[in-house]
């Protein structure tokens, strides 16, 4: 129950959790004391499709928390159930009622972690991916491809020996449907590959080597903010539990990522 994604670059991975794999979770969080309410003014709805890579840590609270430390506000939804498919997400009515429930500013579609990894699996994420983002789209809003990092011993059984082989499949899986669909992609995998190269201090993965740690949750939610906002989160004051010095490493990491390969990453 994990995520990945695409585009010939690079790779990194591994977290921690525990009882909370097993449960499936499906909630809304505003912007609340934290930071400005959205209100009947100008607000950032983004709603979050995935699974557990989403949901620990509670990686839509850390943005809206991030979002709100820079006076931007934001609301955000998730739908996410342990080990869930995009294909999943398409034939579900939870998926599907809660992007037509309010107007998402954006949705963002996170797949299983090894599925964008392989032929067989991108044979199943990508009519998924085309039937969500249709249905994103028709209902006005920007479908965003959450870009995922690769298991921190890659899938030897599948012939993707290490984290570096793996990422780089994720990479190519993702990359290949949004440059098709011409939808944006997050590139959260990418930039925690280089994060993983120039600051290999820095621990992203928890104890089981998929899922994120606080530190990869963080480094998520800075690639979001930079994704959506265009804008760098240097010097964001909230970071979520992680250590001064390491936070204002991955708020660089992501404005570097994401801002100076905007084009790479579709952004718009």
């Amino acid at each position: 129950m994990v995520a990945g994604t695409g585009s010939p670059l690079r790779a990194a991975l591994r977290p921690a959790l525990g009882p909370l794999l097993c449960l499936g979770l499906l909630f809304v969080t505003g912007c609340g004391a934290a930071g400005p309410t959205c209100g009947t003014g100008s607000c950032t709805r983004v709603l979050f499709l995935g699974n557990s890579y989403t949901y620990v840590n509670d990686l839509p609270s850390t943005f809206a928390q991030l979002a709100a430390s820079a006076g931007r506000p934001v609301e955000v939804a998730m739908v996410a159930n342990g080990g869930e498919t995009l294909a999943q997400h398409a034939s579900s009515a939870d998926s599907l009622g809660k992007i037509t429930s309010q107007h998402w500013t954006y949705v963002v579609l996170q797949e299983q972690s090894e599925t964008p990894a392989t032929t067989s699996g991108r044979a199943v994420m990508y009519p998924a991916v085309r039937t969500l983002a249709a249905a994103v789209e028709s209902d006005g809003a920007v479908p965003m491809l959450f870009m995922t990092w690769a298991h921190s011993d890659g899938m030897p059984e599948t012939g993707l020996a290490d984290y570096a082989d793996m990422q780089g499949q994720v990479d190519a899986g993702y990359y290949a449907i949004a440059q098709e669909l011409k939808v944006p992609v997050a590139p959260v995998g990418y930039t925690w590959s280089q994060v993983r190269r120039d600051h290999p201090e820095i621990e992203l993965w928890g104890d089981d080597g998929t899922h994120p740690d606080g530190a990869g949750t963080y480094l998520a939610a800075c690639v979001f903010y930079a994704s959506i906002f265009r804008q760098s989160p240097d010097g964001l004051a909230f970071h979520g539990g992680v250590p001064d010095d390491q936070a204002r490493i991955l708020q660089d990491e992501a404005a570097r990522n994401v801002l100076d390969l905007q084009a790479q990453w579709g952004l718009r």
